[in-house]
């Protein structure tokens, strides 16, 4: 009898397993299935920057709000404030003391920045492999895709961007390795996807 019980569990735990499994390309094609109903996405963060000459860690909070492909609301509240937004071709930075506006179009880095800002949150970097080398693995049944810089301009900002996908097969981590070694981690929190965005966040006047 006990041997039978044994056995019942055995068989029941490797079906439990063998539906856990999946391949590498089935998970990618998750992410992109996932990626491609994002309409709008909105939550919170904590930004966590490690730097090597500094003995402790800086921590920021914020907000975060994206629309489209094209808007992108970076809003840090804590410990200060400062905005960084994407509305088409137009970037607006802003503090306490000054606003600054940059053409996208005609500032290169401006420009790679917040697409690699964009596709970093929503999860679609895993769709160009002119920006990036990627490597899906499976780590205690979630899923990570490091990124290796391919082009010139983009080595120069990062030597790796490491994803991190929760269950839903949406971005829930975010780590930006510098080549200096210094680290920046954005934890994204209380996700809302598809939800309606108030259009003048998209705007600071």
């Amino acid at each position: 009898m006990r041997k039978l019980l044994f056995l019942l569990v055995l068989s029941v735990l490797a079906l439990h397993l063998n539906a856990q499994v999946i391949t590498e390309t089935q998970a990618r094609q998750r992410i992109n299935a996932a990626t491609a109903k994002m309409k709008s996405m909105q939550c919170n963060f904590v930004q966590t920057k490690y730097v090597s000459i500094l003995n402790d860690k800086l921590v920021s909070k914020g907000r975060m709000y994206c629309s489209g492909t094209n808007k992108l609301r970076w809003e840090y509240t804590s410990p200060y404030a400062y905005t960084f937004l994407l509305n088409g071709a137009t970037v607006q930075m802003k503090n306490d003391r000054s606003t600054r506006q940059v053409n996208v179009g005609q500032n290169k880095m401006f420009g790679e920045i917040t697409r690699i800002m964009m596709n970093s949150v929503t999860g679609k970097c895993l769709s160009n492999s002119k920006d990036f080398k990627v490597k899906l693995q499976c780590v205690q049944g979630y899923w990570t895709a490091l990124l290796t810089p391919q082009r010139k301009n983009l080595k120069q900002l990062f030597s790796t961007v490491t994803l991190h996908f929760d269950k839903s097969w949406l971005v829930s981590k975010v780590i930006l390795t510098e080549k200096d070694g210094n680290r920046t981690i954005i934890s994204l929190r209380d996700v809302k996807l598809n939800q309606p965005i108030n259009a003048k966040l998209f705007s600071l006047h």
